[in-house]
């Protein structure tokens, strides 16, 4: 049985952390089989939108195989971590809105592939955290970055020195989930979000993504540019004028991601 299961229906991939005996967790095997099929999909023009979820309904990912971190030394363990992050750019940047559907624990590197993906909808009884510290380690795969841009310096500093967990509500009050539904609404919900998105332009998404990500890593004059110029490769697409003559003869708009 795979570590990881990839389902296609009407454009959206569905990827299932698939090791429930082991609350999902991470291991070196996992992220290759997750990098396969981000990779597959990434080239795949009817791939439209990616879902990542956890097997059960208990974990999303608990974190890292511990029995596997173990056994780690300095060499080992920068090898290790800089996997994951190549994994979790991977999925940040591949350019098509991927969807963390957080169905239970989000833990280390749960809440770290949680937080590459661009949406995270979370089930009521989610829990987030990095509780590296108490392991003697800190987060490899981008908790100490990602988390602090997405929920502020202090409230970073708090969940990666103390590593307490948070609730899904929490979450969602800081920043960290986008919205929170009852347990079993979450699929449900993240079907329909991915439906929209699957249904909207594909090139747009995409300028969308690139222009938030790159526009972090630069001053903002910088970032405006990029804008500018994302702006203009979305007003040179087909999209663009199926999109604004669809508004004028009020109908939906049929985009091709040309």
């Amino acid at each position: 049985m795979p570590n990881v299961l990839a389902n296609t229906e009407n454009n959206v991939l569905t990827i299932t952390i698939n090791r429930p005996d082991k609350l999902n967790a991470l291991n070196q095997a996992t992220l290759k089989e997750l990098e396969d099929i981000v990779e597959q999909a990434q080239n795949d023009d009817a791939t439209k939108v990616i879902i990542i979820t956890g097997s059960g309904d208990k974990a999303f990912v608990a974190g890292a195989d511990i029995s596997e971190l173990a056994t780690t030394d300095a060499m080992t363990g920068m090898k290790f971590a800089r996997y994951g992050q190549q994994v979790f750019n991977r999925i940040e940047n591949c350019g098509k809105p991927v969807i963390a559907a957080v169905n239970g624990f989000a833990l280390g590197g749960g809440c770290e592939l949680a937080m590459a993906c661009h949406l995270r909808i979370a089930s009521d009884n989610a829990k987030f955290g990095q509780p590296e510290i108490k392991l003697g380690v800190i987060p490899g795969f981008g908790g100490t970055q990602r988390l602090t841009r997405l929920v502020g310096k202090g409230k970073s500093m708090e969940m990666n020195l103390l590593g307490d967990m948070v609730s899904a509500d929490k979450a969602e009050q800081i920043g960290l989930a986008n919205w929170v539904v009852p347990q079993g609404e979450l699929l449900p919900t993240v079907n329909k979000v991915a439906e929209q998105l699957a249904n909207s332009a594909p090139i747009a998404l995409s300028m969308t993504i690139d222009a938030i990500n790159k526009g972090l890593e630069c001053a903002l004059p910088d970032a405006l540019d990029y804008e500018v110029k994302a702006f203009g490769i979305c007003c040179a697409s087909e999209d663009k004028n199926e999109g604004t003559s669809a508004f004028l003869e009020k109908r939906a708009a049929q985009f091709t991601g040309k």
